[in-house]
């Protein structure tokens, strides 16, 4: 069903608007999803999808075009709305003429280990900007992790520049936030997760030192403080060396060498 909105009065629009704030995207259920190459991913993945704004320019693209009837043809209704009206709905500079209001899924931790391997999961202690909380998602993703947890204090993962730097890996890696770091500790004791911790103390070894062929939990924190005392208590400490004059690595850049060293040393596990 296609219809047209002219106004930012419309109550499509003031929900659109408040998803942009994070208390309404919990009060809701939703989230927002911005441009092509997202949007698709997000129907190919088969998320809840309550309806979608676009622009004329987007049907004048064979790709655009091609997106609108695979969602109206899916039961999403769409709405056209003038550039205007859209570039004050979405938050992306160059705006590609498709927006998505999508419902949320709700992960527990016992959705993330999977009984037929050792499962690799990535856990975010604190970690406060929405791009690398996205690109450590993505990373993660790619690297062959089986889930991302997100302790209190993180950024929302449903933010919109969280959303974007994912690109698309929010859809299909199981993601769980709002986690308790207490409640993390307790089911890590409970399912024999060993834990790393990336960080600088003496008694830390270098990263590919560490044997990452088990159940394990990578757990990266804040990027100005680290990790919590609590999990480094409960964590073996790990670091990457620095040859030049830095002295260390932006979380997400750090977040990548671990993982991809994790996914090396598993890499004849079976997937």
């Amino acid at each position: 069903m296609r219809e047209r909105i002219d106004s930012m009065s419309n109550k499509k629009m003031k929900l659109v608007s408040s998803l942009k704030q994070r208390k309404y995207r919990e009060k809701e259920g939703l989230f927002l999803a911005e441009g092509i190459r997202l949007c698709e991913m997000a129907a190919e993945a088969g998320w809840g999808i309550r309806f979608g704004l676009y622009t004329k320019k987007l049907l004048e693209a064979p790709r655009g075009a091609e997106l609108a009837q695979r969602l109206e043809e899916s039961g999403c209704s769409l709405y056209e709305v003038p550039e205007p009206i859209f570039a004050k709905a979405g938050a992306t500079d160059s705006p590609q003429g498709i927006l998505l209001v999508i419902e949320k899924k709700r992960t527990t931790l016992e959705d993330l280990l999977l009984p037929e391997k050792p499962s690799l999961l990535m856990v975010l202690d604190g970690v406060q900007d929405p791009g690398n909380t996205g690109t450590m998602i993505r990373t993660a993703d790619a690297a062959g992790a089986d889930g991302v947890l997100l302790l209190d204090g993180c950024v929302d993962v449903y933010s919109d520049k969280t959303v974007r730097a994912a690109m698309g890996s929010l859809f299909h890696l199981p993601v769980c936030q709002g986690i308790a770091r207490e409640n993390f500790l307790a089911y890590a004791r409970n399912e024999s997760l060993t834990l790393y911790a990336a960080a600088l103390d003496a008694s830390a070894k270098q990263y590919h030192e560490a044997d990452f062929s088990g159940r394990v939990a990578l757990v990266f924190g804040n990027e100005a403080n680290g990790a919590s005392q609590e999990l480094l208590h409960a964590s073996e400490t790990i670091y990457i060396p620095m040859y030049g004059r830095a002295e260390s690595l932006n979380v997400a850049t750090a977040a990548a060498v671990i993982l991809y060293e994790a996914a090396r040393q598993r890499s004849g596990l079976q997937r």
